[in-house]
């Protein structure tokens, strides 16, 4: 698996709320949690400049990570991130175990592309509005993909896309459309300022 989306980590025995602020205060490491499988849940610790470093890639929050922990090697996916409210640096992770063969679900970040070309823009002047920008996967961890495109090309004024709209990439599922909820994606809409209008109504006066 390439180095970008590999962290390595230790053991950690040291537990506790006084124990995760010395770690970050004394060590600049990451308290952090690794659960499920048939594994018991275990407690370790990142460097703290690694974790934000990986976090720079988008794709790493919907990429299988190779985790060495104390040189032992497991596959896990980032469930949960804890951040300082003011300074947005990690304050603690979940990493949940990815068993191969075993379907997992994963959140997948949406990238929207022909939106200044598409029919409702380009000929009804009309502005594009993003109702979510992830969505919840389900699939095997070979098919994880790092994200869904959604094409606006089509998308006349006035018109939304919906999840079950989305061109997914084979043995992907969208969980909220297997619980029946078809969420719009994008919409686009007239704009709600029109400075002509507007221009045209201070001359008047």
């Amino acid at each position: 698996m390439s180095n970008e989306f590999a962290l390595n980590a230790q053991v950690r025995s040291d537990l506790g709320k006084g124990a995760s602020r010395r770690l970050r205060r004394n060590a600049s490491l990451v308290p952090a949690v690794i659960y499920g499988g048939d594994k018991a849940p275990q407690s370790i610790s990142l460097l703290a400049k690694e974790v934000a470093k990986l976090l720079e890639n988008e794709a790493a929050f919907s990429h299988v990570l190779n985790l060495s922990v104390d040189g032992a090697s497991e596959t896990v996916l980032i469930k949960a991130l804890q951040r300082h409210p003011a300074k947005g640096f990690v304050l603690h992770a979940d990493f949940q175990r990815v068993v191969a063969g075993q379907k997992l679900q994963a959140h997948v970040p949406l990238h929207f592309i022909n939106e200044a070309t598409s029919v409702g823009v380009k000929k009804g002047g009309g502005e594009v509005s993003h109702t979510i920008s992830e969505v919840e996967v389900t699939c095997l961890p070979k098919d994880l993909p790092e994200f869904i495109e959604v094409d606006l090309a089509n998308l006349e004024l006035g018109q939304s896309i919906h999840l079950s709209d989305l061109k997914l990439p084979k043995g992907v599922e969208l969980v909220a459309l297997a619980h029946g909820s078809d969420l719009p994606v994008a919409n686009i809409h007239q704009p709600r300022v029109q400075p002509e209008e507007s221009e045209g109504e201070g001359a008047a006066e």
